[in-house]
């Protein structure tokens, strides 16, 4: 495997190739490459959450608190959230039940997640998959396995028991199985047991470990599992290791750089990393390895402080990323590309509300945060890091807004503060590709608006003039490819029109026309691909007369529009309530003329009719705004 150790300061350019080998050589330095370790004993309980990046040796920083101060607990995590759970206070009665996460892209405080099943400390999180969480009881010698989902904030559930009972526990993990190994029951044991995680069950026997010990770490990467240092009752230094798909005993792999027990262990998909722990005095010392090389560990850094009891975990290991074998997208997609939030809209009054939805399944809206202004008829645009609500209006009172509010798609939460637009307005739309977001027409009240305004999506501040609508027009819609924006229908008038107008994203200048649309049209919302335009529902003639078509255009090719299908009910005022991955078109909300809550999908390369796809909650049926992270104006090509 080829290293690359210039990647670390993102110099010279490189092939797609080169990109792949520096992956999974674990070289490529981004968001999956932070480290975390949090709490322990110094000597103390500490509520310090700290990070580190594994691609490049160095120190740790500090990265945030704990909900509470605390050693002795489990950690789960999955692509984008580090769970916390269990764990050992200072505070009576010692051992607690919370479960608290932070994400891994944003430093900052943990946020309560859930409670586990009962309070319970020496626990051991193995991290599962990314799908579920695996957590075992600690306390009164227990043997339970509780899980969690890590995209979904609850409380854990019960799982099933493990074979041994027993505090002190390690635990490694595959894409599929979790095994534990070692405990204090109350002797020391060197049992390996597993469960396979997508089946809810009780442990199998896997095999002995080297030693029989207590206060072992583990780390993983796709396919082998490696237990470190430990109790005897005399401190070690070993490192044992597994094929986790394949039963048997555990193998000597070398050793860590000191004898040791007591400190977190976490990977990324080639390297094994133990930081802090106790020699037996506590220490800072981060410690790294090849996990599929076997050897002595070496010197990779220090922690903030020396510490022992603590515990730690990364976005990155092997079990939660397969190791980068086909199944993981490559780090300049790394925000995942699916996630598609919808915000604000009407429904007795503005709605602050923020919905998620997974687009490439079916379901409904979960709640993501809220906006920090309620507004409806606001346009929706973003980047595949960013999500941008743009003005719009706030309700009641119908008082105009400038405000631009952000969110990251990969942290749930209250939007924050932009910029501002160049003017007060609404019934406008946004579109955007991963670099600007453009803000086209709206009305002033009471005088409609021809604007074009943009701004850079990673760089906060207010928008700058980009060129003019040939009308001044409010209610239409826009939608974007990599490289050009497309604006359709609206009422610049009395009447609605079917014009379609276009830019270029990249350069600024006033709109030129493009085609028309099959009939006149506003209210409408569209999603696209990297080379289809869609244009679904809205009003033909007059507000109140609401369409069920779905319409599309080639972004290469100007032209008129083409008919694609039917929406499942026909429905105006849906603005700008509807965006796309680089293959399905998702469409929300409406007005009937009641206002509904509906959400319904369409394959963009095929046309036909859209299919429900569930519903968001509450129902906000008057021009809510939508993007997504993976938009085919964002990741295509």
């Amino acid at each position: 495997m080829a290293n690359y150790p210039q990647l670390d300061n993102s110099s010279g350019v490189w092939n797609l190739r080169e990109v792949y080998d520096a992956v999974m050589g674990g070289y490529w330095p981004n968001a999956n490459n932070r480290a975390i370790a949090a709490g322990g004993f110094t000597p103390s309980y500490t509520s310090t959450i700290e990070h580190f990046n594994m691609a490049a040796s160095g120190n740790s920083t500090f990265f945030g608190d704990l909900s509470n101060s605390r050693g002795e607990f489990g950690t789960m995590s999955n692509f984008t959230r580090c769970i916390f759970a269990g764990g050992n206070s200072a505070v009576s009665p010692n051992s607690t039940n919370i479960i608290d996460y932070v994400q891994f892209n944003t430093t900052g405080n943990a946020a309560d997640f859930g409670d586990l099943g009962a309070a319970t400390y020496r626990s051991t999180g193995t991290g599962g998959n990314a799908t579920r969480g695996i957590v075992t009881e600690g306390n009164s010698d227990g043997n339970q396995l509780q899980y969690i989902t890590p995209s979904a904030l609850g409380n854990a559930i019960d799982f099933g028991d493990r074979t041994v009972s027993g505090t002190f526990v390690a635990g490694v993990t595959s894409p599929t199985r979790t095994c534990f190994g070692g405990a204090f029951t109350p002797s020391v044991s060197n049992i390996i047991d597993f469960v396979e995680i997508a089946t809810t069950g009780n442990a199998v026997d896997f095999g002995d470990l080297s030693n029989s010990l207590r206060d072992a770490s583990g780390c993983s990467s796709s396919t082998r599992g490696v237990f470190m240092g430990g109790l005897t009752p005399t401190v070690l230094s070993t490192l044992d290791f597994i094929t986790i798909a394949s039963q048997g005993n555990a193998t000597d792999f070398g050793d860590l750089t000191t004898t040791t027990r007591a400190g977190a262990g976490t990977s990324n998909s080639v390297k094994g990393f133990y930081s802090g722990g106790t020699t037996p005095t506590r220490v800072n010392t981060i410690q790294t390895f090849v996990i599929n090389n076997g050897g002595t560990a070496t010197d990779f850094g220090d922690l903030l402080s020396v510490v022992g009891n603590n515990t730690g975990n990364s976005a990155a290991h092997g079990g939660l990323n397969n190791g980068y074998e086909g199944t993981r997208p490559l780090p300049f997609n790394e925000a995942g590309g699916d996630r598609m939030l919808i915000s604000g809209g009407e429904s007795s009054g503005s709605v602050s509300n923020i919905q998620s939805i997974q687009v490439s399944t079916t379901g409904n809206g979960n709640t993501f945060g809220d906006l920090s202004v309620p507004t409806d008829a606001a346009g929706g645009a973003g980047s595949k890091t960013r999500y941008l609500h743009c003005g719009g209006a706030a309700n009641p009172g119908n008082t105009r807004k400038a405000d631009i509010q952000y969110v990251t798609y990969s942290t749930e939460g209250n939007t924050a503060d932009f910029g501002d637009m160049t003017d007060e307005k609404r019934a406008m739309s946004s579109s955007s590709n991963n670099t600007r977001a453009l803000n086209f027409g709206g009305r002033d009240d009471p005088a409609n608006l021809n604007i074009i305004d943009y701004v850079t999506i990673d760089s906060l501040g207010n928008a700058a003039d980009f060129g003019d609508l040939s009308a001044a027009t409010n209610s239409g819609s826009s939608v974007s490819s990599n490289t050009r924006a497309l604006f359709a229908g609206g009422r610049p008038s009395s009447t609605s029109v079917n014009e379609i107008q276009y830019v270029t994203i990249s350069s600024v200048g006033n709109a030129a026309d493009f085609g028309d649309l099959l009939a006149i049209l506003e209210t409408q919302t569209r999603a696209s691909s990297t080379t289809r335009a869609l244009y679904a529902g809205g009003s033909d003639t007059s507000p109140g007369n609401a369409i069920n078509v779905i319409q599309y255009l080639t972004f290469a090719t100007t032209g008129n529009a083409t008919d694609f299908g039917d929406l499942t009910i026909a429905r105006s005022q849906i603005g700008d309530a509807g965006s796309s991955n680089t293959t399905r078109g998702v469409f929300g909300s409406g007005q009937t003329p009641t206002a509904i809550n509906v959400l319904d999908y369409v394959t963009i390369a095929s046309t036909g009719n859209a299919t429900d796809f569930g519903d968001i909650i509450p129902t906000r049926g008057y021009r809510p705004s939508a993007s997504s992270n993976g938009h085919g104006g964002l990741i295509g090509g």
